[in-house]
């Protein structure tokens, strides 16, 4: 006879499987982004230039402040991140634009003064390269829109820093790079007045689904700028598509948000309840490894795919599978993309450390394995020695070997 405890958990693992299952929409498992969402709500509608175009997200802003009274990421823990900083004023200025929520405005720039310190104590020695782009462009906006954004003293020497980066910044990279990414123009909706960005420039790097880069942030501040259709139709499809908040990349892979699910499930434990639902995701994964649809590298979507590569060869390996080493190690062929990988090392950690726990699934005498291990260690090992200010080279596995 079945146990009460053993049939609440076989009703709650149905239940979940007709959540995440039936009519599966992958969006409903990525975080919103404040950041994003909070750019897309400033937007005013051409017809009545005093309202909104898209009130769900300015509507989405006034349910998402959190209790500390940030908006954005929190860790582990629930503590909020360094992200919330940008998160927080942006969200700010779309309240105070559209003259709503002046207590939580109050909040949030309480949050910022009592929190700045221990948010920003790590900036110290070196800021990234999206924050130095960012955050000071976001604290001008504010300031713009008549927020008294107050830094406590300890911290505006390292804000001063933080401008500083940001004009170094602006001034020695291109707009479209080959060396850079994310390019600079992707984050236009951050880019200085002062930084003469013309319509060329913008409607010249249209993608084909009419974004900027597949930044919501920025092609809302493309469409502000140019007025053109392409960019309305790709918001209008962002927020149809993704009403409780907007991720900050659209579109994405859907088959990496799967796999994600498919990793967070052997991890927590629960992957023997799911077997069925795994093995038909994996073999449609596999089906477009064999057909070599998943072999296509966008130039601007690297970090995404090595992703996805590495997610899908661990999970492939695990289930039994057939995978050669080179949907893994193919980049190790390609010197634009190592390029793009070591001079973006920040960019590319996330991706890296993937690829290095992927390379543990390696049977003997398969050595591109053993080289994408030592390179993803060297490129973890150097981003670590960034931070701490001592910026020592790669070698390609290859040449030390020689």
């Amino acid at each position: 006879m079945e146990s009460p405890v053993s049939s609440s958990i076989e009703s709650k693992i149905r239940r979940i499987k007709g959540k995440m299952l039936k009519n599966f929409d992958p969006y409903s498992f990525v975080c919103p982004s404040a950041y994003d969402t909070a750019w897309l709500a400033v937007i005013p509608d051409p017809h009545e230039p005093s309202k909104p175009m898209f009130k769900i997200c300015l509507d989405w802003m006034l349910k998402n402040q959190h209790g500390e009274g940030f908006w954005g990421e929190c860790d582990a823990f629930g503590k909020p991140t360094i992200v919330s900083l940008p998160a927080t004023l942006a969200s700010m200025i779309a309240l105070k634009k559209w003259n709503t929520g002046p207590l939580m405005v109050e909040k949030g720039l309480a949050f910022i003064h009592a929190n700045a310190e221990k948010l920003l104590e790590e900036v110290n020695d070196h800021c990234p390269r999206w924050l130095a782009i960012i955050l000071p462009a976001m604290v001008e906006l504010a300031e713009k829109a008549d927020l008294e954004v107050c830094f406590p003293e300890t911290v505006k020497e390292t804000v001063s820093y933080m401008f500083d980066c940001q004009e170094n910044i602006v001034h020695k990279e291109e707009l479209v790079g080959k060396h850079r990414f994310p390019p600079l123009l992707s984050y236009l909706e951050a880019l200085p007045q002062s930084y003469a960005v013309n319509e060329e420039d913008i409607f010249g790097n249209l993608s084909g689904d009419g974004s900027l880069f597949q930044s919501p942030s920025a092609t809302a501040k493309a469409f502000m700028a140019t007025g053109k259709q392409e960019y309305l139709v790709y918001l209008q499809s962002l927020v149809q598509k993704c009403p409780n908040g907007v991720p900050e990349r659209y579109p994405m892979d859907e088959d990496v948000i799967k796999l994600c699910m498919i990793t967070q499930l052997h991890r927590l434990g629960l992957a023997e309840h799911f077997i069925s639902e795994i093995e038909e995701i994996l073999a449609q994964v596999y089906r477009e490894y064999m057909e070599q649809k998943s072999w296509v590298k966008p130039s601007n979507m690297i970090a995404t795919q090595l992703h996805k590569d590495s997610l899908a060869f661990q999970l492939l390996r695990m289930h039994g599978y057939k995978v050669s080493p080179l949907s893994l190690c193919w980049f190790l062929h390609d010197e634009e993309v190592l390029a793009q990988i070591e001079n973006n090392s920040e960019y590319f950690t996330s991706a890296m450390i993937e690829v290095h726990g992927a390379s543990n699934l390696m049977f003997c005498g398969e050595y591109e394995l053993e080289e994408v291990r030592y390179f993803s260690r060297k490129l973890l090992e150097k981003t670590v020695s960034t931070t701490r200010g001592d910026q020592s080279p790669i070698n390609h596995p290859n040449l030390e070997k020689g």
